[in-house]
């Protein structure tokens, strides 16, 4: 995939939203930092093209991606549903979990979610 400028505000918002991260996104961080989650490398709040996703492994191309309540908006998950299909365009698989799945104490079903997410890419490497 050719290399793409990323636009100056992109890399504003993604610094911003690294500064002020949600609960959720520090809980997710905690446990995707470091290589802690099966050995893969993520970046938070990483600028891809136009966008900037919550959570991206470029090596799996697996974008992890928490919502709040503005998600719940009908325009909000029209331009999601945009986003997303742009994104899996780019050759990414998005994965969208409500923040409350987080908070509410089942953080182990999302972490399971991306692992196997990965794995099904690995697999289809291989094959």
């Amino acid at each position: 995939m050719p290399h793409r400028r990323i636009p100056d505000h992109s890399r504003r918002f993604a610094g911003e939203q690294r500064r002020e991260p949600t609960r959720a996104e520090e809980m997710l961080w905690r446990e995707l930092r470091g290589r802690h989650l099966a050995g893969l490398k993520f970046r938070r709040q990483c600028p891809i093209g136009r966008y900037v996703v919550d959570f991206v492994c470029f090596d799996a191309r697996l974008i992890v991606e928490l919502d709040g309540r503005p998600h719940d908006d009908p325009g909000q998950r029209a331009h999601d549903r945009a986003r997303d299909a742009w994104l899996r365009a780019e050759g990414f698989r998005v994965l969208r979990f409500p923040n409350d799945l987080l908070l509410g104490g089942s953080g182990d079903l999302v972490l399971e979610a991306i692992r196997k997410a990965a794995a099904e890419h690995r697999s289809s490497d291989l094959g």
